[in-house]
C-alpha cells in the first residue's frame, strides 16, 4: 500500500512529491488543470517522520536577485525571492486566461518548493495522518481531506478549513501545508473542504457547499476522532470569507456555532477602491485585476459582489463567536481585514487582528521559508488552542 501511494504521488507532482509529503508550513502542491482536488487520498497515509539529511540550508541564505518592486519598498527578502521565482515561470497573467487555463499556472507553492529544493532547506516534519472523504452536499458531493494528529485516540478538537483561490482556482493540494500545520500545531483534526469552483459552479455554490460540509462535520465529528462540541472554522482569502460565513449561517439557521473563526486575509468587502486596493493595485501574487476577474468568474452578475455573503462588512455580524484575523501588509485585501475588524467590534464580537509587515497575499503557508509566515502560523495555532480550552 505504501508503495502504491508513493507511486500515485510521484505521478501527480513528479520531483516535488518527496518534498510535498513532508511540507508543513509551506504549501505542498502541484498545478491541477481541472481545478479539482486530488481524489487519491481515500486511504490513510502516514506522514513521513524522517528528515532529509542532505537538507542543510538556511532561510537566511534565501535572497532576491533584483531590486525591490516599486509597490513594496519594505518587502522581506524571502518573500521577494518567492515572487521572483514565481515570475520566472513566465505564466500569462490570470485575467488574460480562462478559469481552466488559470488553474494550470504555477502557484506560489511551486515557487516556495523550488526555492527550498535549490537552497537545500529541510521541510519541517508534521506528525499527521491524512485520509480522504466524500461529503454529500446539495446537488452532489465534495471531497474533503482529513488530517488527524498521530498518537492518541482523541477525541480531538476539530477545525473545518477552507482553501483560497478566489472561488475559482487552487485546490486541497495547494493549501495542504496550511491545513497540515494547523493539525500538527493545534493538535486538532482538520477537515479541508474542496468546495466546487466557479465559473462551473456560480455563487453561492462555494458558500452552500462549505456550509453543508460544516454541518456534516458537526454531525459526524465523533466518527473522525473529533469532539463534536469543539469545532472551529478557518480559511485563507476566499476561504477566509467562507469561514466567516459559516459562523453567520450557523447563527441564522440554528446550527451549532463554531467556537472560533480564523480568517486569513479574507475577502470581506465589495469596495475595490479602498486604501489597500489603491496602494497595492499592482501587487503580486494578487493584484486588483485578479480580484476583478475572480469576482466576474464567481458571480452571476457583478452586482452580486454587494451580497452580504461576499460583502461581509454589510452583513449582520451580531452574536458571532470570537474572530482572529490575519493580514499581510502588501496585499490589496489588507483594508478588507481592517474594515471587517471594525464592523465585528461594532457588533460586539471579540476580535484579535495582526498585520504582518513586508509580506504579501499567500504568505501564510510559507513558514518553512518565510519567517513572518512561521510566526503567523504559531499565532493562529495559539489562538485556536486558547479557544478550544474555554
Amino acid at each position: 500500500m505504501k508503495s502504491l501511494v508513493n507511486n500515485i504521488k510521484k505521478q501527480k507532482c513528479n520531483s516535488l512529491a518527496a518534498l510535498a509529503i513532508l511540507a508543513a508550513t509551506s504549501f505542498a502542491s502541484c498545478s491541477n488543470p481541472t481545478g479539482n482536488s486530488t481524489q487519491t487520498d481515500s486511504t490513510v497515509v502516514t506522514t513521513e517522520t524522517k528528515t532529509d539529511s542532505m537538507a542543510t540550508g538556511s532561510v537566511d541564505n534565501v535572497k532576491p536577485t533584483g531590486a525591490k518592486p516599486s509597490w513594496a519598498p519594505d518587502i522581506q527578502p524571502q518573500m521577494q525571492a518567492v515572487l521572483e521565482k514565481l515570475q520566472s515561470y513566465g505564466d500569462k497573467p490570470i485575467p488574460q486566461l480562462t478559469a481552466v487555463e488559470a488553474r494550470k499556472n504555477h502557484t506560489p507553492t511551486d515557487a516556495v518548493m523550488a526555492l527550498m529544493q535549490e537552497n537545500k532547506i529541510a521541510m519541517p516534519v508534521m506528525k499527521v495522518d491524512t485520509m480522504g472523504k466524500e461529503i454529500p452536499v446539495k446537488g452532489g458531493s465534495v471531497h474533503a481531506r482529513i488530517y488527524t494528529p498521530q498518537g492518541g485516540n482523541g477525541p480531538f478538537p476539530v477545525i473545518v478549513y477552507y482553501h483560497g483561490g478566489g472561488y475559482v482556482i487552487a485546490n486541497l493540494d495547494v493549501y495542504d501545508a496550511s491545513a497540515k500545520a494547523l493539525a500538527d500545531q493545534v493538535g486538532a483534526v482538520v477537515v479541508s473542504v474542496a468546495y466546487r469552483l466557479a465559473p462551473e459552479h456560480k455563487f453561492p455554490t462555494a458558500h452552500t457547499d462549505s456550509f453543508d460540509a460544516y454541518q456534516w462535520v458537526v454531525k459526524n465529528a465523533a466518527s473522525i476522532k473529533g469532539d463534536p462540541k469543539m469545532i472551529a472554522v478557518a480559511g485563507e482569502s476566499a476561504g477566509g470569507n467562507l469561514a466567516a460565513n459559516m459562523a453567520i449561517m450557523a447563527r441564522d439557521k440554528g446550527v451549532q456555532a463554531p467556537v472560533h473563526v480564523l480568517s486569513v486575509y479574507p475577502i470581506a468587502s465589495a469596495d475595490m477602491n479602498s486604501q489597500s486596493y489603491t496602494k497595492y493595485a499592482d501587487a503580486k501574487p494578487l493584484d486588483k485585476p485578479m480580484m476583478m476577474w475572480f469576482t466576474k468568474q464567481y458571480t452571476n452578475t457583478m452586482s452580486e459582489a454587494k451580497d452580504p455573503r461576499l460583502n461581509l462588512v454589510a452583513a449582520n455580524l451580531k452574536g458571532l463567536p470570537a474572530f482572529t484575523i490575519i493580514n499581510a501588509e502588501l496585499d490589496p485585501l489588507a483594508s478588507d481585514g481592517e474594515m471587517l475588524e471594525k464592523k465585528l467590534k461594532d457588533a460586539g464580537v471579540t476580535v484579535d487582528r495582526k498585520v504582518y509587515n513586508g509580506v504579501t497575499h499567500e504568505f501564510f503557508g510559507m513558514g518553512a521559508l518565510v519567517p513572518e509566515a512561521k510566526d503567523a502560523m504559531g499565532y493562529a495555532a495559539g489562538q485556536l488552542k486558547s479557544a478550544f480550552k474555554k
